[in-house]
């Protein structure tokens, strides 16, 4: 099992009693925790600190959550998780669109977000039957050593949550995956229900990825099953290989 020891934790809460509580709970567990207790000072820790995870807050004074979650998103890439006592579908799937790779409500189990942290912590290790190194095809070129992508003639900055799941469904490409199969490689075996997170994620690789038009034609929606890339044979026969 993965554990957070070394491992360095930014929580930005304007609640003191919550900062505390994390503080005590995550450094008993030998992670380094840094707080900020709103988004401007967050985007501080952040410039002069290495930061492995952040725990952020959506009920701030000042600089919100959703802006403070698009402002680190924007620059940074380490794992993001939401922790709110907002529990509407609509502010999950909005945390989401900002850049979020988790939402845990309060009052949460802190059992339950070490199981989130630590989903976030390894989910670049998923396993799979195939290693995919680089694909070129009209309009898309994946490097998956350099962890670059080009679509459409132009630089694509994927979150790590976003890189591993087009990884994935490459590695599986031109084949349905079913939503369960894809959120537990991706987010952990602990996932398998949050169907609204592989959509929101999906529809931001759409935007990211697909060449202009009406129809989907990379990743494509397999009715009440999931979702499949369609990957010309050759090129699917390289990136497998």
């Amino acid at each position: 099992m993965l554990m957070i020891e070394n491992r360095s934790i930014l929580v930005i809460d304007d609640e003191p009693q919550i900062r505390r509580v994390l503080r005590s709970s995550l450094g008993s567990q030998g992670g380094k925790v840094l707080e900020a207790e709103s988004g401007e000072q967050a985007l501080d820790v952040l410039r002069r600190e290495t930061v492995d995870l952040v725990l952020l807050d959506l009920n701030m004074p000042g600089m919100g959550g959703l802006e403070t979650c698009r402002a680190i998103r924007a620059i940074w890439n380490m794992p993001i998780i939401i922790v709110s006592v907002r529990e509407s579908g609509t502010d999950k799937v909005e945390a989401l669109d900002a850049g979020a790779d988790d939402y845990v409500t309060k009052p949460f189990s802190f059992e339950e977000l070490m199981a989130r942290i630590r989903a976030a912590l390894r989910r670049t290790g998923f396993a799979s039957d195939t290693n995919p190194n680089k694909i070129s095809i009209p309009g898309l070129e994946i490097d998956f050593e350099e962890r670059r992508v080009i679509a459409n003639g132009h630089p694509v900055r994927l979150t790590p949550t976003e890189f591993d799941l087009l990884r994935y469904l490459v590695a599986n490409a031109n084949k349905p995956v079913p939503h369960r199969k894809l959120l537990q490689a991706v987010w952990g075996p602990e996932y398998g229900d949050e169907i609204e997170y592989l959509r929101v994620f999906i529809n931001q690789l759409r935007k990211k990825i697909e060449p202009s038009g009406d129809k989907f034609v990379l990743i494509v929606t397999e009715p009440r099953i999931g979702y499949r890339l369609e990957l010309p044979l050759a090129a699917a026969g390289e990136a497998v290989s």
